[in-house]
C-alpha cells in the first residue's frame, strides 16, 4: 500500500506555536476510501463485486420467469455478491496496515489511532451505502431491459426493504472491520469471519437445546428478517442482540487491541 497523507506543518492562525491541528476525520475517511482500492487485493475484490452484481441481473433476465423480472427481484438478488464480499474489504482495510507494514507510517502521521479506526469504520459505512446505490442503479437499468424483453418490469417495492437492505450491508461490513481489528491477520480474520457464524448456525439447527439461543445470537438467522418488509419489534430485538455480539463486541475488543498493539 502506497497511500500517504499530507499534513500541514504550520499551525493555523489562533493556535500556539508548535501546535498542529489534527487531520479532519473527513479527510482521514477519504484517505481510507482510497486505500480500499490501492492494493491489488482490494482493487480485484471491487472488480469481482461489480462483475458478480452484473451477473445476477443476467441470471434473472436469462432464466427467471417473466413475472419474476422486477426491480425488486433484480435489486435484492444484486445485493448478494456485495453482502458476501464487502466484509472482506472491511477486513482488509484494517489488516493490510499490518500485513503491508504501513501501520508505522499511518500512526506516525496520525498518532491518534482511534481516529484512524473511526475513519476506517466511516469508510466501511460509505462503501456499503455506495455499493447499495450502485446496485439500485444497475437494477433499474436491468429492469428497463426486462421490460424491453417482455418481462414484468414492475417498479414497485416496499420502501422498508430499501433501507433494511442498506442496513444489512452496513452491519456485515462493520462486522468485517471488527473481525479485522480483533485478529489483525488477513487469512485468519477471513476464515474466522465466514467459519464461526456458519458453525454456530449449523449447531443451532442441529442441536435442539441451542435453537432458542440461536434465535437471538445467530446473526445469519436474525438478519434474514431484514429481507422482509415491516419487521416486527421482536425481530428487531433479536437482530440487535446478535449485532451486539457479532459486530459491536469485535469492534470494541478490536479497538482496544489496535490501540495497545506495538507497531514495528
Amino acid at each position: 500500500m502506497t497511500t500517504t497523507t499530507a499534513l500541514a506543518t504550520a499551525p493555523p492562525a489562533g493556535l500556539p506555536a508548535g501546535a498542529v491541528a489534527p487531520v479532519p476525520l473527513t479527510r482521514l475517511t477519504l484517505v481510507e476510501l482510497r486505500k480500499l482500492a490501492d492494493t491489488r487485493a482490494g482493487m480485484w475484490l471491487l472488480i469481482v463485486i461489480g462483475v458478480a452484481t452484473a451477473a445476477t441481473s443476467a441470471i434473472v433476465l436469462g432464466w427467471a420467469e417473466a413475472s419474476g423480472q422486477t426491480f425488486g427481484a433484480l435489486y435484492g438478488f444484486g445485493l448478494l455478491p456485495s453482502s458476501v464480499l464487502l466484509p472482506v474489504l472491511g477486513i482488509l482495510s484494517v489488516t493490510s496496515e499490518w500485513s503491508q507494514r504501513t501501520a508505522l507510517a499511518t500512526f506516525t502521521l496520525v498518532p491518534a489511532r482511534g481516529r484512524v479506526l473511526a475513519a476506517k469504520v466511516s469508510a466501511g459505512v460509505l462503501i456499503a451505502i455506495g455499493s447499495a446505490a450502485a446496485t439500485a442503479v444497475w437494477a433499474a437499468a436491468a429492469n428497463l431491459l426486462a421490460i424491453a424483453l417482455g418481462g414484468d418490469g414492475t417498479w414497485t417495492m416496499d420502501s422498508s426493504l430499501i433501507w433494511q437492505s442498506l442496513l444489512l450491508q452496513v452491519i456485515f461490513v462493520l462486522m468485517g472491520v471488527g473481525f479485522g481489528a480483533l485478529l489483525l491477520n488477513t487469512p485468519l480474520a477471513i476464515v474466522i469471519f465466514f467459519a464461526l457464524p456458519t458453525v454456530w448456525t449449523i449447531l443451532g439447527e442441529t442441536i435442539s437445546g441451542l435453537r432458542d439461543v440461536a434465535a437471538w445470537l445467530d446473526i445469519n438467522v436474525t438478519s434474514q428478517a431484514l429481507g422482509q418488509p415491516d419487521m416486527a419489534s421482536g425481530e428487531w430485538a433479536r437482530l440487535g442482540v446478535s449485532t451486539a455480539l457479532w459486530v459491536l463486541l469485535p469492534l470494541l475488543l478490536g479497538t482496544v487491541r489496535v490501540l495497545r498493539r506495538e507497531v514495528s
